[in-house]
């Protein structure tokens, strides 16, 4: 036993049973971990989600190939992956250019940008691990012709790639889609981690995520996939339940630097972990995905390496997710299970999706 000095040693404290704090190496804030408030934290499901099958083709969804949006604009009959300015955009580029500042008490600033939309497919009813690997390629080959466009915009300071799946995290339409925003300045989270990273490689010369994803890589404990070009793991700072973080194995700033060989793996690894969502319930998973990457038009980022967080909201059942409420809005955040636990349930799930599974067994008659 360690004597006490202030500081917590790993001889004082069983992380698995006592109260502690974690931080978050990529923004500098922290949580609360509290394993103790549940023994046994798994329950199973504690409730059934009503099977939800859509078809192929929907005539009254707006993202539909063929059908209409907002302003009677008509969707190209596409058959691959398609994207389009949304139509009620969060961001403009025509958004005059102006600020306020009264006494440094009331700050405001305007701010341009554009929002794209990204339709992973034409199908109304395929999400992400139900569509196959070239399908997957699709999509990210768009990603990356749309950050090249966008970046060629001198006013664009940052690009954030994301997907909101599902209902309970808001998504307005059940088409399988993402969305593209930027801004003429760089989000709030982005803008925690270029300080966080720039700050370790002044101080070490070497990738914060390149030396944190070795370590993980050494201590095996909250790994969930890997393959040739990336790991998929549950960071040792997760909030959300089932948090991911998928971190690529080479340092690159942005998705335009990656190889065709790292794309094709960055469609394995994708497949891979949503299909180990949506089998924990036996539903198709929700969560906010993003990309994370380095600011553009804003000189060199040798700090940045590329990775990509997904954030679901279920624990106990398929349909009650869980909010951050009290001492979670108004100190920092808290959980109950530990990344480790959450890691081990991520691994044990099969890589086979579990409609996959059912209609094997109704083809063959057997359980």
């Amino acid at each position: 036993m360690h004597e006490q000095t202030g500081d917590m040693t790993e001889a004082t404290i069983d992380f698995t049973k006592h109260p502690h704090r974690r931080k978050n190496i990529l923004t500098g804030e922290w949580l609360l971990v509290s394993p103790q408030r549940t023994n046994r934290p798994w329950q199973g499901r504690m409730e059934t989600a009503a099977l939800e099958k859509r078809p192929a083709y929907d005539a009254t969804c707006y993202l539909c190939p063929g059908n209409k949006r907002a302003g009677n604009t008509i969707n190209p009959d596409y058959k691959n992956s398609f994207a389009f300015t949304n139509d009620y955009s969060s961001l403009i580029p025509e958004t005059p250019i102006a600020s306020l500042n009264i006494e440094d008490l009331i700050v405001a600033k305007s701010q341009r940008g554009i929002c794209r939309v990204i339709c992973f497919s034409p199908r109304h009813d395929l999400t992400l691990p139900l569509l196959n690997l070239d399908e997957i390629g699709n999509i990210i080959d768009l990603w990356c012709e749309e950050f090249s466009t966008l970046s060629s915009n001198e006013s664009v300071k940052y690009i954030l790639i994301f997907e909101n799946k599902g209902e309970l995290m808001g998504c307005s339409n059940p088409h399988p889609h993402g969305q593209i925003w930027c801004s003429s300045d760089v989000p709030v989270e982005p803008e925690k981690e270029t300080r966080q990273q720039k700050d370790y490689f002044s101080a070490k010369g070497r990738s914060l995520v390149g030396d944190y994803l070795q370590l993980e890589l050494e201590r095996q404990e909250r790994l969930v996939y890997q393959n040739s070009h990336f790991v998929a793991l549950v960071p040792f700072w997760a909030v959300w339940p089932f948090e991911l973080m998928v971190i690529s194995r080479r340092q690159v700033q942005n998705v335009l630097q990656f190889t065709a060989e790292e794309k094709s793996s960055l469609a394995d690894m994708l497949k891979n972990i949503t299909t180990r969502y949506d089998n924990i319930f036996n539903i198709s998973f929700p969560y906010s995905a993003g990309m994370h990457q380095a600011p553009v038009n804003d000189g060199e980022h040798p700090e940045w390496h590329w990775h990509m967080h997904f954030l679901p909201p279920l624990l106990r059942s398929a349909t009650i997710r869980k909010f951050m409420v009290g001492y979670e809005m108004l100190g920092n955040p808290q959980r109950d299970v530990t990344a480790e636990w959450a890691a081990d349930v991520l691994r044990k799930q099969s890589e086979t999706h579990y409609s996959l599974k059912e209609s094997m067994s109704a083809n063959t008659g057997k359980e």
